[in-house]
């Protein structure tokens, strides 16, 4: 049973030897951080007025003049850890501010419960469902490094068709580009590995319903967990990354997430399907086109309204727009369709059964910050449902046959992170209703992004400029 108080927690280290806890939490920008106590030091005060840490040390948290922060476990999220040696209770917490005594308005979790809450006070619904498919890379060699005279990065798997020259012995088993989707053994040769992150990711609470290898070469995989609502997705999506990571490093191996880490290749996506529940009924379900009600059509209206800003959020780094390429089977057309993968709205066509049906928005990536990805494109979903946005007619054919002028009309996701962060700059109300999102949090979003990752990549001397000009 799951724990429910500070003292579920404390008896349960003391009933199961646990030496140590960890307290987990993401920055602004959805890399996990983590604080590691002793289990004796654990005590009820912990649960209920936190644990102080210097936020001015965290991306995107408070600067040096307000750095003192609170962390506050959820004894709900409570599991065995078993990255660590030690016998380890690992828990992610809530940022406090230890002034105001309330959420930090940066806290991408707190955003996430707001978006819960805010959802609730519509009267809408009560709940959302989401399924995220994060997928993901396990190499075996990654070395990069950016000199002002040198830049460069190498990717190796053994697995990979680049090495179907490599010297003897040399067994031939390796999937072409574009050619990796769930092969048998030996040409899928991490099956394996995947169920060792999969059994991890069950010993986590994380329900596991299957995986497989990936389109791409070079160990692209996907592991598919059950949908959960909307805090609670977005934390098994960190437990996700955070397990995967470092069962394959106890492999000798090495997991990304990177959109784009392999030039001419699938990249690495991360499809998100939702919908909207009220007193456990599908809301999505209905008689119009594929199966679907008026209230799912008019989510649609509002994810694509709304998707070059949702783009800063759900597809947040310059790599990212490597994989949203148009006219290379990425999901860059602002249209929805039944079935269509060309789409960035798809609606699955698994089941017609009322509690199946869903919509699927494709162009997000696994480097995204969940809590705010999945927030925002809840919020836009409500936008269009309150506003009745018509999504137009669905496209039931595939783009890529269309020819350019039949394809011109169609509108397009950002072809940049820095037109996604003008596109939010320019529209975002929307996110800042209900208080979810809050102008601070999304100035500081824009301004990071573009002073540490924009700029910085803009500004570099690219190693292929040098065939393209050098001799110019």
């Amino acid at each position: 049973m799951a724990e429910t108080s500070g003292k579920d927690i404390i008896k349960r280290c003391e009933d199961e030897g646990i030496e140590y806890v960890d307290l987990k939490f993401t920055d602004l920008f959805g890399r996990l951080q983590h604080f590691s106590i002793p289990s004796a030091e654990v005590d009820e005060a912990l649960f209920e007025e936190g644990m102080g840490f210097d936020g001015s040390s965290i991306r995107g948290f408070q600067a040096i003049d307000k750095s003192d922060m609170l962390i506050v476990p959820d004894p709900t999220t409570a599991f065995i850890d078993t990255v660590f040696e030690r016998k380890t209770l690992s828990l992610i917490g809530d940022i406090r501010d230890p002034v105001l005594g309330n959420g930090y308005s940066r806290d991408p979790r707190y955003v996430a419960k707001k978006a819960e809450a805010h959802l609730l006070s519509t009267g809408l619904a009560d709940s959302s469902a989401w399924g995220p498919e994060l997928e993901f890379f396990i190499l075996d060699d990654i070395r990069y490094d950016n000199q002002p005279n040198a830049a460069y990065y190498y990717i190796d798997s053994q697995e990979a068709v680049w090495n179907r020259g490599a010297p003897s012995p040399n067994l031939g088993h390796r999937p072409p580009a574009k050619m990796g989707y769930s092969p048998a053994p030996p040409l899928d040769s991490l099956t394996d590995i995947r169920n060792d992150i999969a059994t991890e990711l069950m010993n986590a609470g994380i329900r596991v319903e299957m995986h497989h290898h990936e389109v791409a070469t070079g160990g692209q995989s996907e592991i598919s967990i059950r949908f959960d609502t909307l805090t609670r997705t977005a934390d098994k999506a960190l437990l996700y990354k955070y397990i995967a990571k470092n069962v394959a490093k106890g492999h000798g191996k090495t997991v990304t997430f990177m959109p784009k880490p392999i030039f001419g290749d699938n990249g690495t996506g991360m499809h998100v399907h939702q919908s909207l529940r009220k007193d456990d009924v599908n809301l999505f379900y209905g008689d119009g086109y594929a199966h679907t009600s008026d209230m799912c059509r008019n989510y649609i209206g509002g994810l694509l309204s709304h998707a070059p800003a949702l783009m800063a959020f759900c597809a947040p780094g310059t790599n990212s727009y490597k994989r949203l390429v148009p006219g290379y089977e990425a999901p860059v057309n602002l249209i929805y369709s039944h079935r269509n993968r060309s789409a960035c709205i798809r609606i699955p066509a698994y089941s017609t059964s009322p509690n199946a049906v869903r919509i699927e928005f494709r162009p997000p990536d696994p480097t995204c910050n969940p809590y705010l990805a999945f927030s925002a494109m809840l919020m836009a979903g409500l936008d269009g449902i309150e506003n009745k946005r018509d999504p137009g007619q669905p496209m039931d054919v595939d783009l890529y046959e269309l020819s350019a002028e039949e394809a011109k009309g169609i509108p397009q996701v950002p072809g940049s992170l820095e037109e996604s962060l003008k596109a939010l700059e320019d529209d975002h109300d929307f996110l800042l209703k209900g208080g979810v999102f809050t102008p601070d949090l999304i100035e500081t979003w824009i301004e990071y992004k573009r002073i540490n990752e924009v700029d910085p990549v803009r500004m570099r001397p690219h190693p292929y400029e040098f065939a393209l000009y050098y001799h110019g």
